[in-house]
């Protein structure tokens, strides 16, 4: 009924002669089954090199596919075509039919490896943070800069997708995408990556960055972003690698912010976790009075004697 319907829409607009591809596109979501094309350079790139190699892909089946349709048709047995053997084993044929697929490879394959190699590039970055994946969420260290945390499923969409629980998770703001400590970023700054895993593989995935990470236990793998200065925001992604039993269950959350308010989170954030790192005063311990009068030594214990000596013995005989 639904595609009856769907097909109704199309074929009335097409009829009148107007193009009613626009508007079914927005209704059914078509543009959402493409690549987003990001908030960064680089997921841009990476955008264009999707689409380019699609629209060769779209020639050559044009091409391989009309000419099947068009030999079936044309030469149809119900047609009075006679087979011709001229075309097996010609050495001319086969030469074209390699030699030309091999120049389409080369040519997708210079833009593809352009593109892979400015992925990997790592240097020049202005902030490098460590991601260690574990079973359910993340850990986020900013190096050398006194800033490490955890951030997990928000307590909220933690409780609403309990089994029984009784609140209902259209109510939940953001249901399941949502952490309590998102990772904090700023923009129009190369971001470096570095992620590993803590007990098994897990993926990092931020979609509108062009990011898709794994980190692998007892490896190190890099990846890098910069959001544009414009593109201020909240951004999420997921783990996209399954890692077990709460796998659907640990979002990512990225606050990217202007370099200032940045920089102001950053240097509270060292200050509050140094605070609260920090050892606890100890109370004072009594001690000894300085002044005032001195104690006196105690007396030494005299020692009396046992026996009578030998004079006191003999006036007593």
């Amino acid at each position: 009924m639904t595609i009856r319907k769907t097909l109704a829409r199309l074929a009335l607009p097409a009829a009148a002669g107007v193009p009613a591809l626009p508007a079914a596109a927005e209704e059914s979501g078509w543009a959402q089954l493409n690549l987003p094309q990001g908030v960064t350079d680089i997921s841009r790139k990476i955008y264009a090199l999707h689409m380019e190699i699609f629209w060769v892909c779209v020639a050559i089946g044009v091409v391989v596919f009309g000419a099947m349709i068009w030999s079936i048709v044309r030469f149809r047995k119900s047609g009075g075509a006679i087979p011709d053997t001229s075309m097996v084993h010609n050495t001319k044929v086969e030469v074209v039919w390699t030699v030309i697929p091999v120049i389409i490879l080369i040519a997708m394959a210079v833009p593809a490896a352009r593109t892979l190699v400015e992925i990997e590039d790592t240097t020049r970055t202005g902030l490098t943070i460590k991601v260690t994946g574990f079973q359910w969420g993340w850990n986020y260290d900013y190096l050398d800069k006194g800033v490490s945390f955890f951030s997990r499923l928000d307590r909220k969409s933690d409780a609403a997708r309990e089994l029984g629980s009784g609140v209902d998770p259209n109510t939940v703001e953001h249901y399941l995408l949502n952490v309590d400590n998102p990772l904090v970023v700023p923009v129009g700054t190369k971001v470096r990556l570095l992620v590993t895993g803590a007990d098994v593989i897990h993926s990092w995935w931020v979609p509108a960055f062009g990011v898709k990470k794994d980190g692998i236990p007892g490896f190190v793998n890099e990846a890098w972003f910069n959001i544009d200065t414009d593109k201020v925001g909240i951004y999420r992604g997921q783990c996209a690698e399954l890692c077990g039993r709460d796998h659907g269950f640990m979002p990512i959350v990225v606050d990217a912010r202007s370099k200032e308010d940045f920089d102001a989170w950053l240097k509270q954030k060292a200050a509050d976790q140094k605070q609260a790192a920090a050892p606890a005063p100890t109370a004072p311990t009594a001690s000894a009075p300085a002044t005032g009068t001195p104690i006196a030594a105690a007396p030494a214990r005299v020692s009396l004697p046992t026996a009578r000596t030998s004079a006191s013995a003999g006036k007593a005989g």
